[in-house]
């Protein structure tokens, strides 16, 4: 043989050796085939004080990220120096661009990380959800408490599904919702961002919104979706005085009966990735620095895998808020003990560990822990082995024509019929009258919403006056309304029909930053003179349609007393105002429920439909008692009448379930849908026990004249409550069961539970 072939040769077996050699020193966490724990005990194991603790901070990417129109990245002040060891993650990149911007722009934001940190490490891209993703070009969903009114987890689950598939186009990665919160304050601004008053109302949408949010968790390595993080862990909408950041005082049986479970379902059965710790403390104890919170219930008893992640800064503010840390160094060690993963935000908190840990080398095993529970996530969202967008499919499947639908199906499926006295809805469909849109709620996209569905009628419209200043901190009431006020009502002589846009908006009910901003309130009446607008076009002996829009239950007295028919909405998806005029003019009929009791005035607080049966002794002075509408209420164009009521027995025991069963029956002359409300009363326990408490409903469509049978099974589990002794469990004694419309009307049944 030639000696330059021979040479070839050589080198040829010694290159495929090589190659041998380096596919055998492949690192094991980079093994798609490897199970997940193996993936990340092997990349910890790699890994340095400092990577670790970087695998444990989120920072927003207002500190210098920046992606421009065309979807060009570029780095600003001090992040690289952020992402020079990794990290676990970054909020909101991307956020003001359009959907194919923010794809491109995220693509080359995960690809610097993974290019310039030692071991490759991707970062988790993080936004949150309140109306569908929160960012620029997505499809735009109602609220939660919205959704809530629907009375339709299925409906939720499908519009989070949609909201984990846009995000994940976008190159997100995990949302900081939905929140678990149980909200019965309307005082608290956030009312809107939760599911409601009720645990078990809360509880379906929340687990409905998890798995739709994570494609039913498949969607997670299938790069379909994004991960979850159930917040605030716990009792955050129980906040004294309804103000963000007070107190939160809730009694041990209460926080297990009713704040607890759709946390608890978050994790056993939807399979949160996350969960977001409360700004408060509870009962004392800083959620942010209590063990018992954060590792004995959701991770020894729930079982929960996944990371606990701060609300913004919290760790920090143990210190220098809360006052339960003497420094922050100790503020970080409390929060690290008793179970916090992640830090969002801070520079003071976290950042301080590696010090930590030098002086306390035992302090790592926390380390490894944590930072292995934000690796698992990544390593469970497949992003270690396809980290990137396909910037193409985000151009076809951002805002989907079908998503676009879902949107109008779910704002017809949420407004409540409040008030229709005299049937004064629904207008008829050929109506070609004028019909005015007036008041300061009204959007600018109202009118042309409106003639889009009735190109017949003769609209005109006008705001009048909006309700603040509008601005975004601490906004103020307006005090010059009477020149609108004024345009308003002459507008209103010149109609056949009023129709006024009354209620709440953003700058009325909003999140009160930790810093130069307001969003809860001292009253829940409406702001600014609202009751006095509609008295004055009332009087003008026109017929008067009130679209109630709102993101806090509010005490409208005045509504009740002066509309010919209410319309609540919450606060509905950009196409709110196409769904109202259907319901006004009859094309779609109104099946949403009041997920929250409306109250007539502030002092009845607190005040929600499942409170103790002793609160119901007394009333108050000068006024008539109950609420103005109870919870679950809600009207319809058709007309449902319920009979035969029944059980399959009279006596239950632990063993076996039960069920009831009502006939519902359509006297109406158009077809609709009822929601039939399952409510149980216990009668005696050795505990006071609530008025009752909603444990199933059914949302069904009735045409005229049809009857439908409705059961329901009662199983043992569903009569469990927290007795004397805090044991979770059973009580013999005697049950009245509630089939209805709402939680105040419908047909009883009663039974025993004989516990052995």
């Amino acid at each position: 043989m030639k000696p330059y072939l021979l040479f070839i040769l050589i080198s040829l077996l010694a290159a495929c050796g090589e190659g041998d050699s380096m596919a055998d020193d492949t690192p094991a966490y980079r093994n798609p085939e490897l199970e997940v724990e193996d993936r990340v005990s092997d990349l910890l194991a790699r890994m340095t004080v400092e990577e670790k603790v970087a695998q444990m901070r989120i920072f927003h990417a207002n500190k210098g990220i920046k992606i421009d129109s065309a979807g060009q990245l570029s780095l600003e002040g001090d992040t690289e120096e952020r992402l020079r060891l990794g990290i676990a993650g970054i909020k909101n990149p991307g956020e003001h661009n359009d959907p194919v911007a923010a794809a491109k722009g995220n693509n080359a934001l995960q690809r610097y990380i993974i290019e310039h940190n030692r071991l490759g490490i991707p970062a988790l891209f993080i936004t949150e959800s309140y109306n569908g993703v929160d960012a620029a070009g997505c499809t735009k969903f109602g609220r939660p408490i919205t959704s809530a009114a629907s009375w339709d987890p299925e409906l939720t689950r499908r519009q989070w599904s949609v909201v984990g598939n846009e995000a994940r186009l976008r190159g997100m990665h995990m949302c900081h919702s939905p929140e678990a919160d149980v909200v019965r304050d309307p005082r608290f601004g956030r009312m809107s961002e939760a599911f409601g008053e009720d645990t078990y109302l809360v509880t379906q949408n929340v687990v409905a919104a998890i798995k739709g949010v994570q494609g039913d968790y498949v969607g997670l390595g299938e790069g379909t979706h994004i991960g979850a993080v159930a917040k605030h862990f716990a009792g955050y909408g129980q906040v004294l005085g309804g103000t963000n950041f007070a107190a939160i005082e809730i009694s041990p049986r209460t926080l297990i009966d009713e704040i607890f479970p759709p946390f608890e379902a978050a994790v056993r059965e939807a399979r949160t990735l996350g969960v977001m710790a409360s700004h408060g403390d509870l009962n004392g104890v800083a959620s942010h620095a209590n063990p018992w919170l954060l590792t004995e219930v959701l991770r020894d008893e729930w079982g929960f895998t996944g990371y606990t992640v701060s609300d913004a800064n919290d760790i920090g503010r143990l210190h220098y808020f809360m006052g339960v840390a003497e420094t922050p160094e100790d503020a970080a060690l409390l929060a690290l003990k008793a179970g916090m993963d992640v830090d969002l935000y801070a520079d003071d908190a976290y950042a301080l560990l590696p010090e930590l840990v030098t002086a306390n080398p035992e302090l790592e095993a926390f380390l490894d822990r944590s930072a292995g529970r934000v690796l698992r996530t990544k390593f469970i969202l497949g992003l270690f082995d396809n980290p990137y967008v396909d910037v193409a499919e985000t151009e076809r499947r951002v805002r989907q024509a079908s998503s676009l639908a879902l949107a109008r199906e779910a704002d017809e499926a949420s407004i409540v019929l409040l008030k229709n006295e005299d049937k004064a809805l629904p207008l008829a469909a050929n109506f070609r009258g004028r019909v005015a849109l007036l008041g300061p709620i009204l959007r600018e996209t109202t009118l042309e919403q409106f003639e889009r569905i009735m190109p017949g009628v003769d609209f005109v419209a006008e705001q009048g006056f909006p309700l603040t200043d509008e601005q975004r901190a601490v906004p103020k009431i307006n005090q010059d309304t009477e020149l609108g006020t004024r345009k308003l009502l002459s507008l209103a002589r010149g109609a056949d029909v009023n129709i006024l846009f009354l209620g709440g908006d953003e700058h009325t009910a909003k999140e009160g930053f930790f810093r130069n901003a307001l969003g809860d309130r001292a009253s829940i009446d409406p702001v600014g003179p609202q009751g006095e607008l509609l008295r004055r076009v009332k009087a003008l002996g026109k017929p008067t349609i009130v679209v109630y829009t709102h993101r806090r239950t509010l005490s409208i007295n005045e509504f009740d007393e002066h509309a010919d028919a209410i319309l609540d909405g919450w606060d509905l998806s950009e196409f709110g105002d196409e769904a109202m005029a259907k319901m006004i003019f009859g094309l779609a009929v109104p099946s949403g429920k009041c997920p929250a009791t409306v109250p007539r005035t502030i002092g009845q607080l607190p005040f929600h439909y499942s409170g103790k049966k002793i609160n119901e002794k007394k009333g108050y002075l000068f006024m008539e008692n109950g609420p103005l509408y109870p919870f679950g209420h809600g009207l319809s164009y058709a007309n449902f009448v319920y009979s035969n009521a029944r059980a399959n027995g009279t006596v239950m025991t632990p063993s076996e379930s039960f069920s009831v069963s009502v006939d519902v029956t359509n006297t109406g002359k158009v077809a609709g849908k009822e929601v039939i409300q399952l409510y149980l009363t216990d009668q005696i326990g050795s505990v006071t026990r609530p008025a009752k408490e909603l444990k199933g409903f059914e949302k069904i469509l009735l045409q005229p004249g049809e009857t439908r049978t409705v059961t329901f099974a009662i199983d043992p589990s569903m009569l469990e409550f927290t007795r004397l002794d805090m044991t979770k469990g059973l009580e013999t004694g005697d049950y009245t069961v509630l089939l209805g419309t709402s939680s105040v009307a419908g047909e009883t049944i009663e039974f025993r539970l004989e516990v052995e």
